[in-house]
């Protein structure tokens, strides 16, 4: 959800990636929580970091948004990149119903993208 929200609000200004440690296929919540919004992710596909750090790629920004608990797993990339960590709560981990799993996820989004627009304006 990070990579395509600020893809949408500022990809004049960055060229956007993703990737995971243990990528797998698209979290259905995430891809409705973004729908609700107008962004269709439904045919992105996730990577691994390891993949990108093989191809040597660098980048101005590193953002991790590994929650808390998992904090000590997120990624590292070598170079000269400014590190920014906001931890979110990752949404495979929501219990409940569909609808509530959808309510937090749709949060989490909202969390995110208030993030993303609170990082532009200190640029």
């Amino acid at each position: 959800m990070a990579e395509a929200l600020l893809r949408n609000i500022a990809s004049d200004k960055f060229e956007v990636e993703s990737a995971g440690l243990e990528p797998r296929t698209l979290n259905p919540l995430a891809v409705a929580a973004m729908k609700q919004i107008g962004i269709d992710i439904s045919q992105n596909k996730t990577q691994s970091v390891s993949d990108l750090i093989k191809q040597g790629k660098t980048y101005d920004y590193v953002v991790t948004v590994c929650d808390e608990s998992s904090s000590q797993r997120c990624p590292f990339f070598p170079g000269e990149s400014k590190k920014l960590h906001w931890g979110f709560v990752d949404p495979a981990s929501f219990s409940g119903s569909g609808e509530q799993k959808l309510e937090e996820t749709v949060k989490v989004r909202e969390q995110i993208k208030q993030k993303i627009q609170a990082w532009l304006k200190t640029l």
